[in-house]
């Protein structure tokens, strides 16, 4: 039987709508303020539970609250996303036809990328490419600071990346739509864009840059998991993790 949603519930998800992704730090302490703050019962290690009481009442809506990991950091974060479509339609009430078809653009360069990234530069290029609207080169720096703003898209030193709300979101349009050139981590089977690579031909797997600072740690000697050829790449520090609530 499915429980109802009470004042903590709804105060949990009222803080949701706000933000839209939350880091996990930033759920636990919310998940224990709307207790405490309605007198709810809070257990500390129950928040996954918690949160699905609130999906059950979501449901009708194809709403839900999703957990997922950041590929820069290596947390999880949750988000509340719109289950009713799974393409990027679902953002034609924010965003104009020629602005989406920019959005797509821009996440083939970044699929089909090595590094998971695309420059400013090219996504500028393939704004000349549009079959709608042509879109000016102020017109589309605009746009990726509102795609930015909005958490669609990461930015750094001028490469954009999809964010982790991006990814959470539209996972089942990114496996649907570039089946062929996505792959997942090989530690947390999530999808992986920012990552290192097995550069063995017939290997090739693909790990997380947090999965492999928690993979290899210790190690003296890091070998591909797969093939067990040595891992060429740096193996970078596990990071401390820092809540950080606005993502």
């Amino acid at each position: 039987m499915t429980r109802p949603m009470g004042d903590s519930h709804r105060r949990f998800l009222q803080a949701m709508m706000a933000n839209g992704i939350v880091d996990e730090p930033g759920a636990k302490t919310l998940h224990q303020h709307s207790c405490e703050t309605h007198n709810a019962h809070y257990a500390h290690d129950r928040l996954d539970e918690f949160i699905e009481v609130i999906n059950s009442q979501l449901q009708p809506m194809f709403m839900q609250i999703r957990k997922g990991m950041s590929e820069d950091n290596g947390l999880q974060y949750y988000a509340l996303v719109n289950m009713a479509e799974t393409d990027v339609t679902r953002m034609s009430s924010d965003y104009a036809d020629n602005e989406l078809e920019l959005f797509r653009k821009t996440m083939d360069l970044i699929v089909g990328s090595e590094t998971g990234t695309a420059s400013s530069t090219d996504i500028l290029n393939s704004a000349d490419s549009l079959q709608t609207k042509k879109l000016k080169k102020s017109e589309t720096e605009h746009l990726l600071s509102r795609l930015v703003l909005d958490r669609w898209l990461s930015e750094k030193r001028g490469d954009y990346t999809l964010s982790t709300r991006c990814i959470i979101e539209m996972e089942p349009y990114i496996r649907t739509m570039y089946q062929d050139q996505v792959k997942v981590c090989h530690i947390c089977h999530n999808i992986a864009f920012q990552c290192q690579i097995c550069e063995k031909p017939t290997c090739g797997i693909k790990i997380h840059n947090p999965c492999v600072a928690i993979y290899f740690k210790g190690r003296s000697e890091p070998r591909c998991p797969v093939c067990d050829d040595f891992w060429p790449h740096e193996i970078p520090e596990v990071r401390r993790l820092q809540s950080q609530p606005r993502r």
